[in-house]
């Protein structure tokens, strides 16, 4: 018998091929689409952006801010319903998987979920030459572990839950913020310096300049310690949140 969380994992993998087609335009066709229409379109009239065409300088943004949301998107009703309408948890939990088996099984799923995007994405963005450096294939690296950082405490909140009314809140306070004020489509610079804090805090922000380091060949303006540390310690707090949070939800 395979690991259990591997066994997690193929579960999972299961689902997803026979619901991929669903997933299709959110996952591929979206950020490709908005990258033409802002990068291409807003872009003719921005110029440049330190140095560089508006649509070189958004792709690492846009790259990112899809790992961000996908993690985000898949870690919430996914989650709740695994616990609150199919149990497929407590199914689970009844075999000989235990609540931190299906914490790294998930997240290797996310993190699977969101590799696929990237590759395609950096695929299309190359072909048309918007990216540069060799660099660029750091990327993958960055978005597995800001997917991390961001689907593990999504998905301990998720499973802490009892309605799926809370996500509302998490959409407009947490995500639609982060997408459009953690360096994405400006510089966070261009911020009121009372909010920039607020934007700093985000692992969003800092998934976006390790991202945009890697696609225009150039260091960041924070050491890249700083940034992967950050990601880091918000995925290992979330780790442990989640473990808790299910181990918690499955004693229900």
């Amino acid at each position: 018998m395979a690991h259990p969380t591997v066994a997690v994992l193929e579960r999972h993998l299961t689902l997803y091929k026979r619901l991929w087609r669903a997933s299709l335009f959110s996952s591929f066709l979206l950020p490709l689409l908005f990258l033409v229409s802002i990068g291409l379109g807003v872009g003719g009239y921005v110029g440049t952006v330190e140095g560089v065409s508006y649509v070189e300088w958004i792709v690492p943004g846009v790259l990112a801010s899809t790992a961000f949301q996908m993690a985000v998107g898949e870690c919430t009703y996914s989650v709740l319903g695994e616990f609150k309408w199919t149990r497929g948890a407590h199914a689970m939990f009844a075999t000989r998987v235990s609540a931190w088996d299906m914490v790294r099984g998930w997240m290797l799923y996310i993190v699977f979920r969101v590799e696929v995007a990237a590759v395609v994405f950096l695929a299309v963005v190359a072909a048309f030459g918007v990216v540069a450096s060799p660099w660029a294939a750091v990327t993958l690296l960055v978005v597995g572990v800001l997917a991390v950082a961001v689907a593990a405490p999504v998905s301990a909140f998720s499973a802490s839950i009892d309605h799926d009314s809370y996500f509302a809140l998490l959409f407009r306070f947490v995500m639609i913020p982060s997408t459009l004020f953690a360096g994405v489509f400006f510089p966070v610079e261009q911020l009121p310096a009372l909010v920039r804090p607020l934007a700093y805090a985000s692992p969003l922000w800092h998934g976006v300049e390790l991202c945009r380091a890697a696609t225009l060949g150039v260091a960041p303006p924070w050491p890249v310690w700083v940034h992967v540390g950050y990601l880091l310690a918000f995925g290992v707090a979330g780790l442990w949140w989640a473990a808790f949070s299910f181990r918690k939800r499955l004693q229900d």
